[in-house]
């Protein structure tokens, strides 16, 4: 049935990947369709107890780009989102399921989803198996491989990769292993879209009394991910309000995590009294590129969030980081996918506390860094880089650029600067490496042998 109505579904869990979906939509990045449907997805460890989106400040700016607005969290209840994906013998019964649910009749079906790798975008591509797939991406993790192995029967579906461009010429490495070519959402539809919400002050909460000109600090609640213990993102955070006083700037504005506990906010209070600054704690749910347009910062500091690249790039703000160092030794395994953002924020945006801190490059120069680092992370998936990331080890590895990568990794793919270059035949030479496979069973034995007494 050649002429089967056409339905496109939209799949969202922040309000930031909504506005990149509208600013898509506004700059005719998808074909026409007879319903566009928007899938809200809570993926909060508690969605019950956490704000849906369809619910925050400036959701309504963007309900009108979609015929309708459907519920992930109410569709497979009790489950969790990022928990469920269906068996494969159930994929049939599911599909009428959804058919008969969300009004899809004998529909074709398009999916616009994010995070492809995991649920809850995996699940829904599998419950469509005919459907073609479109990735959209809203941050920084687009630019690092791809986290996990992905099934071919969902790969070859995918048509494209959207992405905003937030590094200027540094290309996505996300799904290439599939070929899938990178399409950039306009950043002009993409800050109106922003301009839309920051002027709606009717579903934004009261900003008033935010100073003009101030130190807007960026929280991110990376204690949640288990990188940093509570303590440590406190002292954090701590770090930002020391370091934006030293740079001359008498009023801040602290905007924590949505989901981050109240004592923090406590705790930059009671350094605030004592540095004897202004500190304003917006624990209003906001984004902070609304909080550029209507405060425009003379500083943005966070550690290695979207949102400094978003300051950088389209808004021209003075952005610094601080923590990534940290982070880039504490980040395991070294697969993480947080690596590649924290490595190009690291690269890209000045230190707080260094004023002529060094930094690794320009967004023009960037590639080979990432490249090196993607293919350390997943040299499986991609064999291909394995060129490009040694002759960038081989030349621009220095003590600097180290902090990129781990030894330990370096000297299990082989690649240089994993041992000093006297000993850099090793690596090459079958004998050395047969002697080292038989040094490694033999050792093996031994350990079973003792195990079992």
């Amino acid at each position: 049935m050649p002429n089967r109505p056409r339905t496109q579904i939209f799949l969202a869990s922040t309000l930031y990947g909504t506005a990149t979906l509208a600013a898509a939509l506004d700059a005719d990045r998808f074909p026409a369709a007879g319903r566009r449907l928007l899938l809200l997805s809570n993926n909060a460890a508690n969605p019950e107890t956490t704000a849906s989106l369809d619910t925050m400040p400036g959701f309504a700016q963007l309900r009108g780009r979609f015929d309708r607005v459907l519920s992930w969290n109410e569709t497979i209840r009790p489950f969790h989102p990022g928990g469920w994906s269906p068996r494969p013998d159930d994929v049939p019964l599911w599909e009428r399921y959804l058919r008969m649910l969300w009004d899809l009749g004998d529909d074709r079906i398009e999916l616009v989803v994010e995070s492809i790798q995991v649920n809850p975008a995996l699940a829904l591509a599998q419950l469509f198996p005919e459907a073609p797939v479109d990735v959209y991406a809203d941050g920084l993790m687009s630019y690092g491989p791809t986290r996990n192995k992905l099934d071919p029967l969902v790969g070859t579906r995918i048509n494209r990769l959207l992405h905003l461009d937030l590094v200027p010429g540094l290309t996505p490495l996300l799904l290439t292993e599939f070929g899938v070519p990178a399409e950039t959402v306009p950043t002009g539809a993409f800050t109106k879209v922003l301009a839309e919400l920051a002027e709606d002050a009717d579903g934004l909460p009261d900003l008033g009394g935010l100073p003009d000109g101030g130190a807007l600090l960026l929280g991110q609640y990376l204690s949640a991910l288990s990188i940093l213990t509570p303590e440590e993102e406190e002292e954090l955070h701590v770090r930002m309000v020391r370091g934006a006083v030293e740079r001359g700037h008498r009023e801040i504005v602290f905007k924590p995590h949505p989901s981050a506990p109240a004592r923090w906010s406590r705790l930059l209070e009671r350094e605030a009294e004592k540095l004897e600054i202004s500190l304003t704690v917006l624990d209003r749910p906001v984004l902070a590129e609304v909080l550029y347009r209507r405060m425009r910062p003379a500083l943005v500091v966070g550690c290695f969030s979207t949102a400094l690249l978003t300051a950088s790039a389209f808004y021209g703000l003075p952005v610094a980081r601080t923590g990534t160092g940290l982070l880039l030794e504490r980040l395991t395994p070294y697969q993480n996918s947080n690596r590649v953002p924290v490595t190009i924020v690291d690269a890209l945006v000045p230190d707080l506390d260094e004023r002529n801190t060094r930094r690794t490059g320009t967004p023009e120069s960037i590639t080979g860094l990432v490249t090196a680092v993607g293919y350390a992370m997943q040299h499986q998936i991609y064999p291909q880089l394995r060129p490009a990331a040694e002759r960038y080890l081989a030349a621009h590895l220095d003590p600097y650029t180290r902090r990129y990568f781990k030894r330990r990794r370096l000297t299990a793919l082989a690649l240089p600067g994993a041992i000093p270059s006297q000993l850099s035949f090793i690596p090459r030479n079958a004998a050395v490496r047969r002697v080292a496979r038989r040094a490694r069973a033999v050792q093996r034995r031994l350990k079973k042998r003792a195990a079992f007494g």
